[in-house]
């Protein structure tokens, strides 16, 4: 698992990262096994979570397009109860948030005590599909880097725990998933023509990703690098790290009622 964890200062080349790669712990019958145990585990964790009531949860994943972002969502979460845990979906800004700083939009998306929030796409798409398509000038996303710290820092204060993946493919891999979704009648409509424009500019993304990664990862807010080609391994990995985050919070259950052991229900 930490294998996958960008520590600060490092510098991200995703070229030297293969999206296909596996740690050997498992195959994918034993890693699907293993999976199921874990997802179990979420589902204590994420009720001793809300229970508790004095942490919150913030993930992150974010992927080039048919990255599996939904995919993760669906297989990691499945188990665990609806009422603790949300997804937030980022898409284009409408006029409204466009009309207040980009991160305007982001920090009421963000989890209360008890809570778990999945950010299907984030903030981060304003250092990324802003930089490549030239949505704003070089000098205004640059200094969005040092403002992402600043806000997750402040997140991190207030009690939030943040664990961001960025889940790795190819561009051979994106090519297989897109013409799938072509060819399956009941994958159609998740295929949009503009995702082959964004497809052109894959080296443009690969290199805004780099530079996120490499610029944002910190102890408070740390990114893992999760070879996604295989999807039980993305899925695994993904699970792997959140039931050792949330393991590592010292989570309890609240103290009972004084004289409830006296109590006799007739």
């Amino acid at each position: 698992m930490s294998a996958h964890r960008i520590e600060q200062e490092m510098t991200v080349r995703l070229g030297e990262i293969d999206p296909d790669a596996t740690d050997g712990r498992y195959d994918k019958r034993s890693g699907r096994k293993h999976l199921e145990e874990l997802r179990i585990r979420l589902a204590e964790l994420q009720q001793l979570l809300w229970a508790d009531g004095r942490h919150r949860l913030l993930v992150v994943l974010q992927a080039m397009d048919t990255g599996g972002k939904d995919g993760t969502i669906r297989n990691v979460f499945a188990g665990v109860n609806p009422q603790g845990v949300r997804v937030a979906n980022f898409k284009a800004p409408t006029s409204e948030e466009l009309a207040h700083d980009y991160l305007w939009r982001i920090h009421e998306e963000t989890p209360a005590a008890g809570q778990i929030v999945v950010f299907n796409r984030s903030h981060y798409e304003d250092v990324l599909v802003v930089r490549v398509l030239g949505l704003v000038p070089q000098e205004r996303w640059e200094r969005r880097y040092a403002h992402i710290n600043a806000f997750e820092q402040q997140l991190a204060d207030e009690g939030t725990t943040i664990v961001k993946f960025y889940l790795h493919i190819s561009k051979e891999e994106q090519a297989e998933r897109l013409r799938a979704r072509i060819e399956d009648p009941t994958k159609q409509w998740k295929f949009r023509i503009a995702d082959l424009d964004h497809r052109k500019l894959w080296d443009d993304y690969m290199a805004a990703f780099e530079t996120a990664l490499s610029s944002t990862s910190t102890p408070h807010a740390p990114w893992y690098v999760v070879p996604a080609n295989r999807k039980w391994y993305r899925d695994l990995i993904v699970a792997e790290t959140l039931v050792a985050t949330l393991e590592g919070l010292d989570l309890r259950y609240p103290a009972p009622e004084e004289g409830i052991e006296d109590v006799v229900i007739t």
